[in-house]
């Protein structure tokens, strides 16, 4: 049995962004030794998590470093301690062609990492480098069974893990085992071993395609990719020039997606009018996103997103300049092209991938082979309680379960876990992305900073009120 100190325990399964943001943030709320803090996370570091742990150069920030921050309440926090410690000095082409600084991503990571370690040196954040295997209740706390074979004694729980890995889509599990299928992206060892002029077949054209695209052409591939979708659409780039948010959708929220659409094509002809494009529109629906989508009916917000997602999707996720010039030049050169279609089977023949395309509103169908296939579909957000061990053993006890959206685990207006009763469970707690089905836009920094400080100051508030009722029961 791990015992970390004598104070409550709040244990933090998941040590990436949004594990660490909620570490820090309650770090600095707390008075000493009021609680001990244990960030649960197999990596080395605290902050990397899979996003800003990749060690490919190629792979940036998806927005300028100006608005990345761990302190919500100052916008320039990254980018002050980028020049404070010069740490994009040898990366001239880090800075984009309008001056914005696009720092590789891991560089994000040390920043982060860089602000817990002095909680870290005074044990006020404890860092145990393991995976959560399972839990279990004990008494009114829990026992968290490590991946290691430890047991960790825990009070309160937040659960901050990462989104749980892309289905394999039906149609290719026909080839699951083939060497030519790559199903995990993020999987640098396979990417790297690609030869440099086979045919790729990309499944899927948001960011996690970029990113792909971006590391086979450093890796000096220069053979034929496809990029298909079901509509197509490639995740956009930034502005130019960047201008304040344009549109007031909070006032009077809508009640349908179909208002919701109209107001804000409506805001973006306006913006036109006036010379500006449809990033300020965008940036405003993103800021008021929560209020946004709280007011939308269950019904609706799944009407958005079975219709509206994926176009929202590559307007609110744009990639870095110097990704976006990587893909411009492929679709120049004729190496990459984009196709609205999506596959109908999939079989090997002769060591590659011959696979059935069905472009988008076509009956007929295209036969072609390729050397690769890569998913890069997104997360299977509805597998969270299937494909991680630890939430499942909280499902299995009734303490937390799916939103009704699918889009992660369902949380009460103070970030409490939603018991499969449908009552609040007091001591757990969901910080970040997995909690976006309840709290509506929490994928970007900005939100998931603003978010983590709100479940940090739950945790507080709960631990007054635990200290509170220990006090009186004595």
């Amino acid at each position: 049995m791990i015992e970390p100190g004598r104070g409550p325990v709040v244990a933090i399964i998941g040590g990436g962004f949004s594990g660490a943001a909620t570490a820090f943030h309650l770090a600095r709320l707390l008075p000493a030794g009021a609680a001990d803090i244990v960030v649960v996370e197999p990596r080395e570091g605290l902050g990397y998590g899979l996003a800003y742990s990749t060690p490919d150069p190629s792979h940036r920030i998806n927005v300028p470093a100006s608005r990345m921050t761990l302190v919500s309440s100052q916008d320039g926090h990254f980018a002050d301690w980028l020049e404070q410690t010069g740490a994009i000095a040898d990366d001239a082409q880090a800075i984009a062609a309008n001056g914005a600084l696009y720092p590789q991503r891991r560089v994000f990571g040390r920043y982060v990492e860089s602000h817990l370690q002095p909680f870290l040196f005074g044990k006020t954040i404890r860092h145990f480098r393991s995976a959560v295997a399972s839990a279990e209740l004990s008494g009114e706390g829990y026992h968290l069974i490590l991946a290691d074979g430890g047991i960790l004694a825990a009070d309160a729980l937040v659960i901050a893990t990462t989104h749980p890995p892309p289905a394999l889509p039906l149609p290719l599990q026909s080839v699951a085992g083939a060497a030519g299928l790559v199903a995990n992206p993020y999987d640098s060892e396979r990417l790297e071993a690609m030869g440099r002029d086979g045919d790729v077949l990309v499944v899927g054209t948001g960011l996690t395609s970029a990113d792909v695209i971006a590391t086979l052409d450093r890796n000096g591939h220069r053979g034929r990719i496809i990029a298909l979708s079901r509509h197509g659409y490639r995740s956009r780039g930034h502005a130019a020039t960047h201008a304040d948010p344009i549109g007031d959708f909070s006032s009077l929220p809508s009640r349908s997606a179909t208002a919701l659409l109209r107001r804000v094509r409506s805001a973006t002809e306006a913006a036109a009018s006036q010379g500006e494009g449809w990033h300020p529109v965008l940036d405003a629906v993103r800021r008021q996103g929560q209020v946004i989508w709280q007011a939308l009916p269950l019904a609706e917000q799944r009407r958005v997103v079975r219709h509206l997602r994926a176009l929202w999707d590559v307007h609110r996720f744009r990639i870095a300049p110097q990704v976006a010039a990587v893909l411009d030049r492929r679709v120049a050169e004729g190496t990459l092209a984009y196709r609205a279609a999506s596959i109908a089977s999939a079989e090997q023949v002769d060591g590659r991938i011959r696979v059935a395309l069905r472009p988008r509103r076509q009956y007929t169908q295209t036969i072609e082979t390729f050397d690769r296939v890569i998913v890069t579909t997104g997360p299977a957000h509805a597998d969270i309680l299937r494909t991680n061990t630890a939430i499942a053993a909280l499902g299995q006890m009734g303490l937390v379960r799916l939103d009704p959206i699918g889009l992660g685990l369902e949380t009460d207006a103070h970030g409490r876990a939603v018991s499969t009763s449908g009552r609040m469970t007091d001591s757990i707690f969901v910080s970040g992305p997995l909690a976006r089905g309840s709290i509506g836009e929490l994928m970007g920094i900005p939100e998931v900073t603003a978010h983590a400080e709100r479940i940090a100051a739950e945790i507080h508030q709960w631990l007054g009120c635990q200290t509170a009722l220990r006090r009186k029961a004595s």
